[in-house]
């Protein structure tokens, strides 16, 4: 069962924009800068987190249908033995 990719980097981009705007508020920077650095980090994760899930489905996939490829030969060898 492949991944929500939008759904599972959505949230993690909202977590690491108000991870990144808490660390930059604690740094004492000023609250327009801290967003202007929340707002580029929270891209970058979007992205990231993006590109994770999808190899993450990728090998899923594959894993899903090797899967089925060899429970169809399995089938086929166990019919073949039976006759």
């Amino acid at each position: 069962m492949p991944f929500n990719v939008r759904n599972i980097a959505m949230n993690i981009a909202v977590i690491a924009f108000f991870g990144l705007s808490f660390v930059c508020w604690i740094n004492g920077l000023s609250p327009f800068t801290a967003c202007k650095r929340a707002l580029l980090g929270a891209t970058i994760a979007f992205a990231a987190a993006t590109l994770a899930v999808k190899i993450l489905n990728a090998i899923i996939i594959d894993a899903i249908i090797d899967d089925k490829i060899n429970k169809t030969l399995q089938e086929e060898q166990t019919s073949d033995d039976a006759n």
